[in-house]
């Protein structure tokens, strides 16, 4: 009985354009995420090449003093990009991956990113991601809209209902050939990502995998609960693509206005005015006043007295240093409203399986809004090493051609989060659970 109904099943033509058309527009977005994993690559290895230009060239014209050029000189920060972030490009298309800083304020340059085009980032991209979360639904609804409606509208059902011992079993049987015809094709495409990209198969890629099942697996839930329900195909086709809509749309758009209303943050153009602000209305005040407030920061560079001359890094870099700090109350409430926001999405969306979908994968694909946070908080970290590392140098005048400039590689940032089992399956598995079981309580008070 089963091979007759995949066979059934599987010769329709619509099953096939259907299971073709996902599985090149699933190729196509592996196709996307080679590209951007190319792209990222391409990027951190001419970084890397062009930090070791960048700091011979300006060695080489700025022989005299060391202050003057590390006014120019920018050290290099990457947010480690892991093979599965081509499966899910997220915030990474937005946020950049590379952090490049002189040791002067930190503000003006934490917030620096690529040059895109706006349209493009409007569209967003093609990644398998969206496959997953936006058309594998699609084809599940239209494989499933009308499992009993078509032939109870055609006259047949009557016939399988006499035939069949287990109306009920015969049922499940048609559910499970669809489930296993979808999850056998996000499978080949997993398989060929693993691959064509390269894909470790780790933890994250089994979580990966384990939450992209469950996710189809609550689209035929939804569908089964429909169903369940005995209504004619218009309705059940009309309903599903409803839910759809109303799950995949007009949901996680409203969260996100809710959110962005509630968590107002301040523009980081603000933060990088007000930085910029501090520091130039220095050039105003009496020095050993930004002097001393310099020593406040850093005690421990209070044997360095400001010389008798019209100008000195010493005074110029605490005049950049005190733009950093008097900015720092609005620096650490924007920090603040984007972790409040990210917290307040991954609660809601707990609720929501469609989004808690979207975040679990970004998640784990280190391309959410949390790792783009803990990435800043490491630039904060990796400027502040540069500057206490170059900060004695420069107020003793050490001679520039007795650095070693070769030793100041690029450095890699890894987002060390622990990908929680619970967190992510939990919330689809209950959703799974309950829409199974109220369908399964209607199909056995009705048939």
């Amino acid at each position: 009985m089963l091979q007759l109904l995949f066979k059934n099943f599987i010769r329709s033509k619509g099953t096939k354009f259907g299971l073709l058309f996902l599985l090149i527009i699933g190729f196509i977005s592996l196709l996307i995420g080679l590209q951007f994993q190319e792209k990222q690559q391409n990027n951190i290895a001419e970084t890397t090449i062009y930090q070791k230009e960048h700091i011979a060239r300006n060695a080489s014209f700025h022989k005299d003093e060391i202050g003057l050029l590390l006014y120019y000189v920018k050290f290099s920060l990457v947010n480690k990009t892991l093979p599965i972030n081509s499966l899910v490009i997220g915030q990474r298309d937005v946020n950049p991956s590379i952090q490049s800083v002189t040791i002067r304020g930190l503000e003006a340059q934490k917030y620096d990113s690529e040059l895109n085009n706006p349209s493009n980032l409007l569209a967003g991209n093609i990644d398998f991601s969206f496959v997953l979360l936006y058309l594998f639904p699609l084809l599940i609804i239209a494989f499933s809209y009308n499992l009993i409606s078509e032939e109870k509208e055609s006259g047949t059902w009557k016939i399988v209902a006499t035939q069949s011992s287990n109306t009920f079993f015969y049922i499940l049987k048609l559910f499970y050939v669809r489930i296993l015809s979808l999850i056998g094709l996000l499978t080949l495409l997993l398989i060929i990502a693993i691959i064509f990209l390269q894909i470790p198969v780790d933890k994250s890629f089994a979580v990966f995998y384990g939450i992209a099942v469950l996710y189809v697996l609550f689209w035929f839930s939804v569908c089964f609960f429909i169903v369940s329900l005995q209504k004619n195909s218009n309705f059940n086709a009309v309903i599903l693509l409803t839910i759809w809509l109303f799950l995949i749309i007009i949901l996680p758009a409203a969260i996100n206005t809710y959110i962005i209303n509630k968590y107002k943050v301040p523009e980081a153009l603000e933060l990088t005015l007000k930085q910029r602000n501090a520091y130039h209305e220095k050039w105003d005040m009496d020095k050993q006043t930004t002097l001393n407030k310099f020593y406040e920061h850093y005690p421990q560079f209070k044997n360095y007295v400001l010389p008798d001359a019209e100008f000195s890094w010493l005074w110029y870099y605490a005049m950049q240093q005190m733009g950093d700090d008097e900015s720092a109350v609005q620096s650490k409430e924007l920090e603040a409203k984007l972790e409040q926001r990210n917290h307040a999405s991954e609660a809601i969306a707990q609720f929501i399986p469609t989004l808690h979908t979207q975040i679990q994968l970004n998640e784990i694909a280190k391309s959410d809004l949390k790792n783009q946070l803990s990435f800043l908080k490491e630039t904060t970290k990796f400027h502040e090493k540069l500057r206490l590392h170059f900060y004695p140098k420069i107020f003793d005048n050490a001679p520039v051609e007795q650095q070693d400039w070769d030793d100041y590689k690029v450095e890699t940032f890894t987002d060390a989060t622990e990908i929680s089992f619970t967190k992510a399956f939990l919330p689809l598995l209950a959703f799974n659970v309950l829409l199974i079981g109220m369908g399964w309580f209607n199909f056995k008070r009705m048939i």
